[in-house]
């Protein structure tokens, strides 16, 4: 148990950032006087007062974390944290008369902070506009990760921080130092996401849209997340401008911030430029997109092809790159189109981006990888190196991403015969547990863009919930506390 001390003094300390966190919404909550103002303090004194209690009890036995505090302090943080996040909805339904069930508030807050996007509510746009913006606050927070932040701002992470930063970072690289200091990292990281974060916003402003609504989807475009205050989604604005914006503000989230991290040090953006990956993500999401369109205008799905253009840019992007928003209900195309940008998801993003799914860089050494062993059977004593870039890419990268995939695989089949045991369609189970995996949103049939997951059982929001959290910890980091070997010293 002393072992376990220190993990629970940090996430006590998390706790309580999280707490002072919550002081936002009921900030505005209180400024406009909006009904879900009594739901805010008592979120706000039991999230404060278990952190406290958890920091106080365990501050006598800090010590750095190693390698295996990191992976359960990520585990723990992205399970206890929505359990604190869902109290102000859970809060704010049962005063206004409308309860809700802990199954649905947990799934909701797990969605948003895993920057998933699905939700079980409808009628958002009746909602207070404080428990919107909390919603869409998670997503912020989690795109760049609570943890990543509070390696950046928590002097008593010390060098053990390395630990936490290297569990929470995705991606099959992450090792790879972009300063001497992990905290300096963390620091570059999210100067470069707020940076990202008010130009959004300006642009949305300026675009049309209220202060509201420019702050909470910015908060949900730039983490990827695609949560809403609308019922509608992005469609709501019906504005070309203003979906321009996103897909472009999408576009730039969906590669890599360690490379516009160093483009700023450098000065020079040709790291940033000549990356395969970014290359890869920007040319595979804007392929798609005219082939979608493409597809739209021969099927006629719409006869302008502007507006054909319009939709298809806007709808794939949003899917390949995990965001989750939509403008039309786009399970009406033609079934080869939704089934694509599903696919999209779990492939598009890269490593280090605010996204979800198996990450570009992934694939592009499985396809090097599976190069090389053709290349073998032609010349089986030919030296040929998997090279990312102008590196070698480490055998023990390539068994990572191997296993990776392998359990990738298996977590969505199985969990989608487990959704199957309970009676649901073969479409809806498959992509809602995609969907969720791939911390993308909406799937396909009931939970679709036109509806919301709010249909399901308690069981199958548990699925999914379970499946979210598995996407975002990207299942080996959740897994390995599964396994004996972890807890034996």
């Amino acid at each position: 148990m002393q072992s376990l001390l220190p993990v629970l003094g940090i996430l006590g300390a998390i706790l309580m950032f999280f707490a002072a966190a919550m002081g936002v919404p009921y900030a505005v909550s209180g400024w406009l006087r909006d009904t879900a103002i009594g739901a805010w303090p008592a979120s706000m004194a039991a999230t404060f007062g278990c952190g406290l209690a958890l920091w106080l009890g365990a501050r006598r036995f800090r010590r750095e974390l190693q390698a295996r505090d990191g992976v359960l302090l990520v585990s723990l943080a992205w399970t206890v944290l929505p359990l604190f996040a869902c109290l102000p909805l859970l809060l704010y339904f049962h005063q206004d008369a409308r309860p809700i069930s802990f199954t649905d508030a947990y799934f909701e807050a797990m969605s948003g902070l895993t920057t998933t996007g699905a939700t079980v509510l409808s009628g958002l746009d009746a909602l207070p506009v404080s428990i919107n913006l909390w919603r869409c606050l998670l997503q912020w927070m989690g795109g760049m990760g609570i943890l990543v932040l509070a390696v950046a701002i928590l002097p008593l992470l010390g060098a053990g921080g390395s630990q936490l930063f290297k569990a929470e970072t995705a991606g099959p690289l992450k090792d790879t130092k972009l300063t001497p200091r992990i905290t300096e990292t963390a620091k570059g990281l999210w100067s470069v996401y707020v940076s990202f974060s008010i130009a959004c916003l300006l642009v949305y402003r300026i675009g049309g849209m209220g202060w509201p609504d420019a702050w909470m989807h910015m908060f949900t475009t730039v983490s990827l997340g695609g949560l809403s205050s609308h019922d509608s989604s992005f469609g709501y604005f019906r504005s070309p401008l203003l979906e321009g914006a996103c897909v472009v503000f999408m576009l730039l989230a969906s590669c890599n911030f360690a490379l516009y991290f160093v483009a700023l040090r450098k000065r020079s953006a040709r790291q940033l430029l000549g990356d395969s990956e970014t290359r890869a993500t920007l040319g595979l999401m804007v392929g798609a997109s005219l082939l979608v369109a493409a597809l739209l205008l021969l099927k006629g799905s719409y006869a302008d092809p502007l507006l054909a253009l319009r939709h298809a840019f806007f709808n794939v992007v949003s899917v390949a790159s995990t965001t989750g928003f939509a403008t039309v209900d786009y399970s009406r195309w033609p079934i080869f189109a939704p089934v694509l940008m599903l696919m999209l998801s779990g492939v598009a993003t890269s490593a280090g981006s605010t996204g979800a799914g198996i990450k570009m860089v992934r694939v592009i050494i499985l396809l090097k990888q599976a190069r090389r062993e053709m290349s073998r059977l032609v010349h089986p004593r030919a030296v040929n190196p998997v090279m990312l870039g102008a590196s070698p890419v480490h055998s023990s990268a390539i068994f990572a991403v191997l296993a990776f995939m392998l359990v990738y695989g298996a977590t969505i089949l199985g969990l989608t015969m487990v959704m199957l045991l309970t009676d649901l369609d073969v479409v809806t189970a498959f992509t809602a547990v995609a969907a969720s995996v791939n911390n993308m949103g909406p799937g396909l049939g009931p939970v679709g863009p036109a509806g919301t997951f709010g249909p399901l059982s308690d069981v199958q929001t548990w699925v999914c919930t379970l499946a979210m959290l598995l996407g975002r910890l990207e299942m080996l980091s959740f897994m390995v506390l599964l396994t004996p070997s972890f807890w034996r010293k």
